[in-house]
């Protein structure tokens, strides 16, 4: 693996999210709110206690292959935004995944530290050390292939100027989401139907989580959320066709 750096802008510059270097990094919520697009993105957490709970076998897993099945089942478009550490404990499913031509890969921090302070009790990491975790997570997937793209999310959502200025260098489009499931930690699986249902519109980004003991009820949801988008007219696509012209 190469050394932990910045990408030179040529290496990148066709690749879905990529924004010149230098400047703060570029903040979007949804796509165009035209046309009947909208994304389903899974971020992939991953941190130092979520794998101690895997050592000691507090818990299964993290990577819910059911919801894979499904999407690879009904032929359905993903954005994965995988952390580093989730990618290096489930190399297997990430080759599944970039694998798959309807699934894009993306950047959701090395060890899912806080970017800011307050952040649902993550540990923070130095302003000095973002993009340093940012660049060595996009070095940690870039082997698997796939439809790579510079797209990053923060952990919580959490950033500000600071965070965004640091990763300035790096090139990339930071996605927040318009549409938040609620499926962390939830204990039922039609609020989190009704919160993406009662919430998508054309060109939004569904956020969801593919970290099955974390998020228990995504798959159950999935299936409803998927009948709830085609009664609506709604299709889901990559990310990067969403927020094509936004």
């Amino acid at each position: 693996m190469p050394s932990v750096g910045v990408p030179s802008p040529p290496a990148f510059a066709s690749v879905p999210g990529a924004t010149p270097t230098g400047t703060r990094a570029p903040v979007v919520d949804h796509g165009p709110r035209t046309g009947a697009k909208v994304a389903l993105t899974f971020d992939a957490d991953m941190t130092d206690g979520m794998l101690a709970s895997l050592r000691a076998g507090r818990v299964k897993s993290y990577a819910n292959l059911r919801i894979l099945d499904l999407l690879e089942r009904e032929q359905v478009p993903a954005t994965f935004f995988l952390t580093g550490k989730w990618v290096q404990r489930y190399p297997d499913v990430t080759r599944r995944i970039a694998g798959n031509s309807r699934f894009e890969l993306a950047n959701h921090t090395y060890g899912h530290a806080a970017f800011t302070a307050d952040c649902y009790d993550l540990p923070r990491l130095p302003v000095d050390e973002l993009a340093a975790d940012v660049a060595k997570t996009f070095e940690v997937i870039a082997p698997y292939g796939g439809r790579q793209t510079r797209y990053f999310r923060f952990p919580g959502l959490c950033h500000d100027a600071a965070a965004l200025d640091a990763l300035g260098p790096l090139g990339v489009t930071v996605v927040d989401g318009d549409v938040v499931s609620g499926d962390p930690f939830a204990t039922a699986w039609k609020p989190l139907v009704r919160a993406v249902l009662d919430h998508v519109r054309p060109g939004s980004v569904v956020i969801m989580h593919v970290t099955e003991a974390n998020a228990a009820m995504t798959d159950e949801a999935l299936p409803h959320i998927l009948a709830g988008l085609r009664e609506r007219g709604l299709v889901a696509a990559p990310l990067s066709e969403v927020l094509a012209g936004a």
